[in-house]
């Protein structure tokens, strides 16, 4: 077995890796405490950590070196986006992020030095049966350009002045979008090769969405250990507690199990993309799933704490729940999981 095939099995990360998680688990720890994620649930963007994180270079490593980026790996952004998830920190790093490699892969982004450094923030519609007609976008309600699948068309949109924001569950910035009504309209790439290039930039969001539920759910599983190791009944705290340790080390399996299966699905799609193809959207259903029922057993833990809005484990709560659902019904997903493993 060569060096290739066991990289396939490995999911160990190098020096430079390690150091880059470190880098952005100290930047979003203290630059996005919990007041500021609280502070920006009205619009679901705080502008003002966006330029930090932009500053950093945290839009420009996820692009080629042939647009002016820095050509950093899949895998790589999959640890930027578990400490963003981490953090639930409001900003759309992982819509614009995947907009814009779409948009390199298409020919549309050379010399826009705007996008490649976040000063111009795009969009994408991450349903996967969205094909035409108007539709929830995630990041609408912030972003200078959208793009979407319209029929068999990648279009990028803009609009005047922005749609207006949605409430929602995940606190994002979500608007309704109407192709028909935006007053700028740039056909981009047509046809199959179109396609597929905009079903990758899906594949992308579901990976890295996965890797931010995963820092999610490992939060979240902190929150509610730490309170289980000093709350007290006869005598003894509640941790020692079967009901309580069991689902937490339920959780801890779920945080293992889905950062192997994201970091893989990474790993495939940066470099054998036609291998496994189903993996980007196992890993997004998964912790979709897994997410949602990890962070409503923290709040359970915590017991009436849990769900005040006080909490912290409430927001990280909505959170699970509500980031999943920007991409439509997640058995879509399933369903595509499915149909691509049949067919291998």
């Amino acid at each position: 077995m060569d060096r290739y095939e066991l990289r396939r099995q490995d999911y160990s990360l190098s020096e430079d890796q390690t150091e880059l998680q470190a880098a952005y688990a100290k930047f979003f720890k203290s630059r996005c405490p919990l007041e500021v994620v609280r502070a920006a649930e009205p619009t679901g963007f705080d502008k003002n950590l966006w330029e930090q994180l932009c500053g950093t270079g945290a839009t420009t490593m996820a692009l080629p070196e042939s647009v002016g980026g820095d050509g950093a790996t899949l895998v790589d952004l999959a640890l930027v986006a578990e400490e963003l998830g981490r953090a639930i920190a409001p900003v759309p790093w992982i819509d614009h992020v995947c907009a814009a490699r779409l948009l390199a892969r298409l020919g549309a982004l050379a010399a826009d030095a705007d996008v490649v450094e976040g000063r111009q923030l795009v969009a994408l519609d991450p349903r996967i049966d969205a094909a035409a007609g108007i539709r929830l976008i995630p990041s609408g309600a912030v972003a200078d350009r959208i793009i979407v699948r319209d029929g068999d068309d990648i279009v990028a949109l803009s609009f005047a002045t922005r749609p207006a924001k949605v409430d929602n569950i995940g606190r994002l910035p979500m608007a309704w979008v109407d192709p028909a009504v935006a007053d700028g309209r740039i056909v981009l790439a047509s046809g199959a090769e179109a396609l597929a290039h905009y079903e990758r930039a899906l594949d992308e969001w579901r990976v890295l969405t996965a890797a931010a539920l995963v820092g999610l759910v490992e939060e979240t599983m902190r929150i509610a250990a730490e309170f289980a190791k000093t709350r007290y009944t006869m005598g003894v705290p509640i941790s020692t507690l079967q009901g309580i340790s069991h689902p937490l080390a339920n959780i801890a399996i779920v945080v293992q199990s889905g950062r192997n299966l994201a970091r893989r699905a990474a790993w495939f799609l940066e470099y054998e993309p036609d291998i496994q193809p189903g993996l980007a959207a196992a890993a997004f259903v998964y912790m979709a799933e897994e997410a949602a029922k990890a962070a409503t057993m923290a709040v359970h833990v915590q017991g009436g704490l849990g769900v005040t809005t006080e909490s912290a484990a409430s927001a990280y709560l909505v959170r699970a729940r509500g980031w999943p659902l920007a991409a439509g019904d997640p058995g879509a997903s399933a369903v595509r999981v499915a149909e691509l493993f049949a067919r291998a």
